[in-house]
């Protein structure tokens, strides 16, 4: 019997593949299969919401309205973001979103363009 990983966000324990990716169906979460080789380390690998890897200088676009903290501006669906920088920590990409200025996202809100 294959060991398939529980989901990341929620520890739903009924995993199954489907191509390259992993689904939990409980939670409706999918993510790509990491293959890192050996020696490599998978903690700082950061996907966007298709489970796409992300890496430094990437653009991606913004896939949900998202309010700015302590603004009345909103970031609108569709948006470009360019020349991403990735970050430790719960906001996990460093941006500069033309309008609004500089600003930290969450992966689970963009993809890759």
């Amino acid at each position: 019997m294959i060991d398939l990983p529980k989901c990341p966000e929620y520890g739903s324990e009924y995993t199954y593949e489907d191509g390259n990716m992993s689904v939990w169906p409980e939670c409706a979460h999918a993510w790509a299969k990491v293959d890192v080789g050996e020696g490599a380390d998978a903690e700082g690998v950061v996907n966007d919401a298709y489970g796409n890897i992300l890496k430094d200088g990437d653009a991606v676009t913004v896939i949900k309205d998202l309010k700015v903290k302590g603004s009345s501006s909103v970031v609108k669906v569709g948006t470009k973001v360019k020349n991403i920088r990735l970050v430790d920590g719960d906001h996990d990409i460093d941006c500069k979103i033309e309008g609004i200025g500089a600003m930290k996202l969450k992966s689970e809100f963009v993809k890759k363009a």
